[in-house]
């Protein structure tokens, strides 16, 4: 059996386990993603490439209540939806790295018309990405967080119903 047929079988058999139906699934216990929270290095910079690169409005800032001087932002990605940050001034962090458990990159949805103008946006920047099956930008935000900004709505991925 080869690599690629080892990872298949192993993806099938969490199918066969879990995957139910959809009319067979119970409701989620959740409402929806309250806030995501991410680690950046400068407050500023991080609203400026958010709100001022992306289109995602600052709503809140608040110092962090478990870290003094540490700020606590939010930026609204839509439907409900927060990106948050805290900085932690001081702690000397290291740079980003994918670890297990960590944040592999975060895929939020943008209407096409908008989608296409923030790629010419991030031309006219500068700003690196690499484009994927003609919906998807990914790059890295200051820090080296990876963003992905789909095209494709919400539950639907390359043309797939997701959920």
């Amino acid at each position: 059996m080869s690599v690629a047929s080892d990872f298949e079988a192993r993806r099938q058999a969490v199918v066969a386990a879990h995957l139910k139906p959809a009319e067979e699934r119970p409701p989620s216990s959740a409402r929806g993603v309250h806030h995501m929270a991410l680690v950046c290095s400068d407050v500023e910079n991080t609203v400026r490439f958010y709100q001022d690169m992306l289109g995602f409005p600052l709503v809140d800032v608040m110092e962090n209540r478990d870290y003094p001087g540490s700020t606590h932002f939010f930026h609204d990605i839509g439907h409900g939806n927060l990106l948050a940050f805290f900085d932690f001034p001081g702690l000397d962090l290291g740079p980003y790295a994918e670890v297990l458990g960590g944040l592999h990159h975060i895929a939020i949805s943008i209407e096409p018309p908008r989608w296409a103008q923030l790629r010419a946006k991030l031309d006219a920047a500068g700003v690196g990405y690499h484009e994927a099956s003609g919906s998807s930008l990914y790059l890295a935000d200051p820090d080296g967080a990876r963003v992905e900004l789909i095209s494709d709505s919400l539950l639907n991925m390359y043309g797939h119903q997701v959920g």
